[in-house]
């Protein structure tokens, strides 16, 4: 089975430019092709999962990965699916940024012996001439076709700032400039860069007479429709210290029965006739489906060993097997005796704020070593402690365990 064929299978691919072309190319040639990746925030997030594990399936199939990193780019940021101008931010953010990302992508994708390589568009865009730039590159791109692209549509109500409008030409400039460095010839992206890959595979016919190819894959989406890797506390990190691997694990764990198999098939690398079998279990069985998904996502993110700690911290918490120890901990003062719970879980940043805690406890939300907390002027007591630790849970399902310094 071609690669192309695998990532149809899996659910991966939205639009192509030359479907027949590419799948011929894919099948035929080892090619290199790039993705880029804005590094505006210090981890990457469960939205750039999907790209990652194309990348993966591609390289896998012996293609070359380029790994575009836009600190270039994010000096300015991109328009598409915003409402609002992104924040600009310093060369320093962007490269300390940039490392993160490829420390969290070495898992997926095999860097050594130039197997895939990391770029970053600052080498060639912070040094443009900006006249020669509008007369070698500006002159092939019309303002009327660049409206029509759906990026521009959403925000020019709101207003599209003429730095912003930019990033059409940037983005297809890194692409012209990948293509003479490395001979890349495919661009791939999630499908709301689809008017800026065309772009780019038109400036390379205009500049070099070639022709190169671009494909994006579906947004990683739940069957409502939203946004996967979205909770109440935000988004659901890459990194240990932002998301720990407990809590990535049971964000998978807790999905909707309707996303099992959609996930499976994007974010593992479970053979299909599993994934489809483990995604029509139902009822009560679809569980163990989830517990498949969130250990296999969970192993690919942050290894084996954390997806072992996190299922056994699940399983003691929710089948009163596994480890009380693997469940996410907070070292607590001795002195928290005598003082109020809310206060306690305030300071140990369990709660966000004293006032969500007294609404937990007037909900009738919040535990302490499973018993109700029923009043907001309720203190920690000695006889709460068992071997020196609370179990504190809010709502049905999120655990914390708060150690007493010993």
């Amino acid at each position: 089975m071609s690669v192309l064929e695998v990532l149809k299978e899996r659910g991966y691919i939205a639009q192509m430019t030359h479907e027949e072309e590419i799948e011929r190319l894919l099948k035929n040639e080892k090619i290199t092709f790039y993705i880029g990746f804005d590094p505006t925030a210090d981890s990457l997030h469960v939205g750039h999962l999907l790209q990652m594990m194309a990348m993966a399936h591609m390289q896998r199939a012996g293609h070359r990965p380029i790994v575009l990193l836009g600190g270039g780019t994010a000096l300015i940021g991109d328009p598409t699916g915003r409402t609002d101008m992104r924040k600009m931010l310093t060369k320093e953010e962007i490269d300390k940024n940039a490392e993160a990302f490829k420390r969290q992508m070495e898992r997926f994708i095999d860097f050594s012996d130039g197997k895939a390589i990391m770029e970053n568009n600052a080498k060639w865009l912070l040094n443009l001439n900006y006249i020669e730039f509008l007369r070698d590159i500006g002159v092939h791109f019309t303002v009327n076709r660049m409206l029509e692209a759906e990026a521009f549509k959403t925000r020019m109500e709101r207003g599209l700032t003429f730095l912003e409008f930019n990033y059409m030409l940037m983005q297809a400039y890194d692409f012209l400039e990948l293509y003479r460095r490395y001979g890349c010839i495919m661009q791939m992206g999630g499908n709301d860069q689809w008017s800026n890959i065309i772009a780019g595979v038109e400036l390379i016919r205009k500049k070099e007479g070639k022709q190169v190819y671009g494909m994006t894959f579906v947004l990683l989406t739940t069957s409502e429709g939203k946004k996967m890797g979205k909770t109440e506390k935000g988004a659901v990190w890459l990194d240990p210290d932002k998301t720990s691997p407990y809590e990535f694990y049971q964000y998978w764990r807790n999905i909707d029965d309707k996303d099992v198999e959609k996930a499976l098939a994007l974010l593992t690398f479970l053979p299909m006739e599993e994934v489809k079998r483990l995604g029509q279990l139902k009822d009560k069985e679809i569980n163990e489906a989830k517990k498949v998904l969130a250990f296999e996502v969970t192993k690919l993110v942050h290894g084996e060993e954390e997806a072992v700690k996190a299922q056994k911290a699940a399983e003691a918490l929710f089948e009163g097997g596994g480890e009380v120890n693997h469940i996410p901990s907070v070292e607590v003062s001795q002195d928290v005796i005598g003082k109020k719970i809310v206060d306690v879980l305030f300071d140990a940043k369990v709660i966000s704020s004293k006032s969500e805690g007294r609404r937990l406890i007037q909900q009738g939300g919040l535990y302490v070593n499973n018993q109700r907390i029923e009043d907001i002027e309720a203190c920690i007591r000695e006889d709460m402690l068992k071997d020196g630790a609370l179990l504190v849970r809010k709502g049905k399902k999120e655990y914390h365990r708060l150690v007493i310094k010993g």
